[in-house]
């Protein structure tokens, strides 16, 4: 279990071959999107991020999360 941002998550799939990788994975994913979740545009916890705008932004910030995602060899799932 881990907090992020006043809330408690559990991971339901562990990672394998790597010591402590929930904790690492969500350090990694906290540094790739840093300035969009200290605008607090963006939350991030281990496989979920979250974009909380208005209206009007969201697809820009859904591009910009995307764009730097896949320029850092990670990759999401269409349907979450």
């Amino acid at each position: 279990m881990f907090t992020a941002l006043e809330r408690l998550f559990k991971p339901t799939v562990m990672f394998f071959r790597l010591t402590n990788s929930p904790a690492i994975f969500q350090i990694i994913i906290n540094k790739i999107l840093w300035d969009l979740i200290n605008t607090r545009e963006v939350t991030s916890f281990i496989d979920n991020v979250i974009v909380e705008t208005e209206e009007e932004e969201y697809n820009e910030v859904v591009k910009k999360v995307v764009k730097r995602l896949v320029e850092n060899d990670l990759y999401i799932k269409l349907e979450k």
